[in-house]
C-alpha cells in the first residue's frame, strides 16, 4: 500500500469502477431540490437526477462539501499513517477547496490540497495520474510538480444547448452578462472554455453540430494529446460521435478515450444538451 493516499471530490466525474481500481476516496457533492438535500455520491443516477428535474418546481442547486465530511475522509487514512493528497474541483468556482483546506487544520502536516483548476473528467485526469504516481511509490512533492504540469497543459472547452442552468447557479458570474444577451439575442450554442479554472467565452455556434466541429477544430490546434475525454449531459450518442471526431484529430487510439455523462451536481449547471471536451496536451 502506497504511503499517500487520494481523496477528491465528486466534479471529477469518476465511475465506481475508477474508484475501486486506483483506490480513490471520493468525498460528495450536494444537491439540493427545495429542502431536500442529496448526495451526490454516485447513488443519484443520471436517469433519476433528470426524472426529477422534470418533475420538481423546484430547480437543483449545489453547495460545496462540508469540512467534517472532508474531515470524515481523511481521519481513517491519516490514522492508518498515510498523507493525503486531495485534488479538487477549481477552487474559483467551487468552495470545495477552501472545505478541505478547512478540515486539513485538524491534521497538521498530513493533508496536501491541490487545486486542479478543472472539473469533471479534466480534472479525473489529474486525479487518476495521481492515485498511479502513488501506487508507483513516487514522492509527495514530484507528484505535485506532475499534476502542475499537468494542470498546466489541460485544455477543456464546453458548448452549452441553454445558459439556464449556468446562471441560476451562479459559478459563471464573470461572463455571464454577455452569454445571457449573445445566447437570447441570437439562440445559438455558446463555448466556453475552463481557463486557470475560470469561464471565457471562445465563440459560438448556430447548431450543436457547429459546435462540435468548432470543438474537433480548436484540439486539433492543440495536439497532439496525452489523454482525451467527452463529456455530456443527455447525449450519450452525439458525444461517441464527437469521441470519434477527435480522437484522430489530436493523435490518440480511440478506444483511449473516456467517455461519460456528467454528474447531478456538474448537470445542474451545465443543463441538459451540453457537449464538453477535456484534454491533456503532450508536453512539448
Amino acid at each position: 500500500m502506497s504511503d499517500i493516499a487520494i481523496v477528491t471530490d465528486r466534479g471529477a466525474d469518476l465511475t465506481p469502477e475508477q474508484q475501486r481500481e486506483y483506490g480513490v476516496t471520493v468525498v460528495p457533492l450536494i444537491v439540493r431540490f427545495g429542502e431536500e438535500v442529496i448526495l451526490d455520491d454516485g447513488s443519484l443516477s443520471a436517469d433519476d437526477f433528470w426524472r426529477r428535474v422534470e418533475r420538481d418546481a423546484s430547480p437543483p442547486e449545489t453547495s460545496q462539501p462540508s469540512a467534517g465530511m472532508f474531515e470524515k475522509a481523511f481521519a481513517p487514512l491519516v490514522a492508518a499513517g498515510r498523507h493525503v493528497l486531495c485534488p479538487l474541483i477549481t477552487g474559483k468556482m467551487s468552495g470545495t477547496c477552501n472545505a478541505a483546506h478547512a478540515a486539513a487544520q485538524r491534521f497538521p502536516g498530513q493533508i496536501t490540497v491541490f487545486d486542479t483548476r478543472s472539473l469533471s473528467l479534466g480534472q479525473a485526469f489529474q486525479v487518476l495520474a495521481a492515485a498511479t504516481a502513488a501506487r508507483q511509490g513516487v514522492s509527495l512533492d514530484a507528484i505535485i510538480q506532475m499534476l502542475e504540469g499537468m494542470r498546466a497543459r489541460s485544455h477543456l472547452l464546453i458548448a452549452l444547448d441553454t445558459v439556464e442552468y449556468l446562471k441560476r447557479g451562479g459559478r459563471a458570474g464573470k461572463v455571464m452578462p454577455l452569454l445571457d444577451r449573445v445566447a437570447r439575442a441570437l439562440n445559438i450554442k455558446p463555448l466556453l472554455r475552463l481557463a486557470d479554472g475560470e469561464f471565457q467565452v471562445v465563440g459560438a455556434a448556430r447548431s450543436m453540430a457547429k459546435a462540435v466541429r468548432k470543438i474537433t477544430e480548436e484540439f486539433a490546434a492543440l495536439a497532439p494529446a496525452e489523454a482525451l475525454a467527452v463529456v455530456h449531459t443527455r447525449r450519450s450518442e452525439e458525444a461517441a460521435a464527437l469521441a470519434d471526431l477527435l480522437a484522430p484529430a489530436v493523435g490518440l487510439p480511440r478506444d483511449a478515450t473516456l467517455i461519460t455523462e456528467a454528474g447531478p451536481a456538474l448537470s445542474a449547471h451545465a443543463g441538459p444538451g451540453t457537449m464538453a471536451a477535456a484534454m491533456i496536451a503532450r508536453p512539448a
